[in-house]
């Protein structure tokens, strides 16, 4: 059974209206560290409501992996990227995980480490 984790990890979802934008999201999050990783999904079917309207919609859908501490960070650079007046950001904590995968993902959004020279 994986282990339980100390370090608090989040799961984001955020949908997109074009796979350009997903990318360009996803290439953002992880260049800058505030995600270990950003799997695309897609296309997607939507159906939502919009304004009373039923919409049906096709997305894209960005799954991201970071620790929980950097939420705000990742929310912030999404809506600052993000082309919808109100842009799909949901967060679900994972509690569990096998040890090498967060170990991973702790290295991949933490600082950058130095090599001693």
């Amino acid at each position: 059974m994986p282990a339980r984790t100390p370090h608090r990890m989040r799961v984001i979802f955020v949908t997109t209206g074009s796979e350009e934008q997903a990318v360009a999201i996803a290439r953002a999050l992880v260049t800058e560290r505030l995600a270990a990783c950003v799997n695309i999904v897609g296309p997607v079917r939507s159906i939502y409501r919009w304004h009373d309207k039923v919409e049906d919609d096709r997305e894209y859908l960005l799954i991201i992996k970071t620790r929980a501490t950097l939420y705000m960070k990742v929310e912030t650079r999404v809506r600052e990227m993000h082309t919808y007046e109100v842009p799909e950001v949901l967060s679900l904590q994972a509690d569990r995980g096998s040890p090498p995968y967060i170990q991973w993902m702790l290295d991949s959004t933490g600082p950058i480490r130095r090599r001693p020279r």
